[in-house]
C-alpha cells in the first residue's frame, strides 16, 4: 500500500520518539508495517508518502529517477527575479553545486490552513511566497537555499511529488492512494497550478 499524508507542523518523520517534544508518526494510526518514505523536518509541512513496500523508496529516492517535487516556500521579504534566477540556476551549498531548478513567485499567495504555532510575525519585514520545483532533496536543501540568497524561509509546505498534490488532504490526514494515484507519484511532474 502506498500512503499519502500531509504532514503537520511539529512532526517528525518515524515513528519512534526521538527524545525532542515533537510528536512521532505513530500519533496518526496508520496501518502497521508502513514507514516513511523520504522524510520531511519536523519543522517542515505537506505531502510525505508510507508504504510496506520497499521497492517504493528505490522509485522514489533515488537520484536517477529524478522524480519532481513542488514546494510553497514562505520568506522573509518577496524574492526579486535575480534571487529566483540565481535559485534556478543552482547554488553551491556546502561545498556541493544544487541541481538546477524552477522558481517563481506565487502571486496571489496560496491559501493554506493556518500554520500552529504561526510563524514569526516583524512588522517592518513583509514576506513573501515562491514556489520551487527540485528533483533532488539533500536534507534541508530548500531552507539552505533560500537563505543563500537572502530570503530566510518561515514557512514550507510540500505540495507534490511526481503529478499527485495534497489537494482535499487537511493537515493531519491521510489517505491510501488508488492505482491511478500511485501512477501519479512517478509521473515526471506537471506546470499546472495546485488548487486547495
Amino acid at each position: 500500500m502506498l500512503i499519502a499524508f500531509n504532514k503537520p507542523y511539529g512532526v517528525v518523520s518515524q515513528f519512534t520518539p526521538d527524545g525532542s517534544p515533537h510528536r512521532s508518526l505513530a500519533a496518526f494510526h496508520f496501518p502497521a508495517r508502513v514507514y516513511p518514505i523520504g522524510r520531511l523536518d519536523a519543522d517542515s509541512e505537506g505531502l510525505l508518502l508510507l508504504s510496506d513496500e520497499p521497492e517504493w523508496n528505490e522509485r522514489l529516492l533515488h537520484p536517477r529517477h529524478g522524480h519532481l517535487r513542488i514546494y510553497w516556500v514562505q520568506v522573509e521579504r518577496a524574492p526579486e527575479p535575480e534571487a529566483l534566477r540565481r535559485l534556478e540556476k543552482g547554488l553551491t551549498l556546502q561545498g556541493r553545486l544544487t541541481q538546477p531548478c524552477r522558481a517563481w513567485s506565487l502571486d496571489p499567495q496560496p491559501e493554506l490552513p493556518p500554520r500552529e504555532p504561526p510563524i514569526r510575525f516583524r512588522k517592518n519585514v513583509p514576506t513573501g511566497w515562491l514556489g520551487m520545483q527540485l528533483g533532488e532533496g539533500k536534507n534541508r536543501q530548500v531552507r539552505r537555499m533560500t537563505a543563500a540568497v537572502g530570503h530566510p524561509t518561515l514557512r514550507l509546505m510540500r505540495v507534490r511529488i511526481g503529478n499527485l498534490g495534497l489537494e482535499g488532504l487537511l493537515p493531519g490526514a491521510w489517505k491510501i492512494l488508488t492505482e491511478e494515484e500511485r501512477k501519479r507519484v512517478t509521473a515526471k511532474g506537471s506546470k499546472d497550478p495546485l488548487v486547495f
